[in-house]
């Protein structure tokens, strides 16, 4: 803990508040790797669908959970998603996966299916985590967390702008209405709800750049590494 390439750092928040984006920068200025966490149940929701799971159904879901092999591959300073051969990247980014992980994520047996792998990947620390529970479910013992939070409008906007550099056709109408499913999907699930940790540090990112949140990041490390080591 008396220096920053020991820090696991967590940043929670719902979709479209600039987390991706966000996190990425901050593990580039610490020299971090950097962990989507929601991407990993994107790659289970795409093999759910691929296989044309029927993931109500416990057996089946378990069934298929028990062949299911996902490879994380560190890479410069992230990671790749591996499944059968194949690199799941775009593929894994649509409406369609965005709204089946939402709805996958509050299942039990995926969350400790998945559980195990992130708490490997994260017991060297150096880590920039992204997600909805790093902070309160993955890893509560976590040196820095934050929660990034912005206003539904913007979110919207925000995500159907990514969505239309990707040559995406879909209306902002359907962006935003498929958010709010997914709000309330991440927020009201009875296993690990969408919610800030007691000790997250809270940035409204509504009128702010990533690069302004980073650097407001970057400040409270700092204080947060001071107060620790002076402890």
């Amino acid at each position: 803990m008396k220096e920053n390439k020991y820090l696991l750092i967590t940043i929670d928040g719902p979709a479209g508040a600039g987390k991706t984006t966000v996190s990425k920068m901050l593990a580039e200025r610490l020299g971090y790797r950097y962990l989507d966490t929601g991407a990993l149940y994107r790659a289970v929701a795409f093999g759910i669908l691929e296989n044309r799971v029927n993931f109500l159904d416990d057996v089946k879901l378990r069934n298929h959970l028990d062949t299911f092999v996902l490879s994380v591959i560190p890479d410069n300073n992230g990671f790749i998603l591996e499944w059968n051969g194949t690199v799941l990247s775009e593929q894994i980014r649509t409406p369609e996966i965005s709204i089946t992980a939402s709805a996958v994520s509050a299942n039990p047996d995926i969350r400790a299916f998945l559980l195990g792998l992130q708490r490997n990947i994260g017991k060297n620390k150096a880590l920039v985590c992204e997600g909805r529970d790093m902070g309160t479910v993955v890893f509560p013992e976590a040196d820095v967390k934050f929660f990034l939070d912005a206003d539904p409008l913007t979110r919207a906007l925000r995500r159907h702008q990514e969505l239309s550099r990707k040559n995406s056709s879909v209306s902002l109408e359907d962006v935003s209405r498929d958010m709010v499913r997914r709000d309330n999907n991440d927020r009201n699930r009875a296993v690990a709800p969408l919610r800030p940790a007691i000790d997250a540090f809270m940035i409204d990112a509504t009128e702010m750049s990533p690069q302004s949140v980073v650097d407001k990041m970057m400040e409270y490390i700092s204080s947060s590494v001071s107060s620790l080591s002076a402890s």
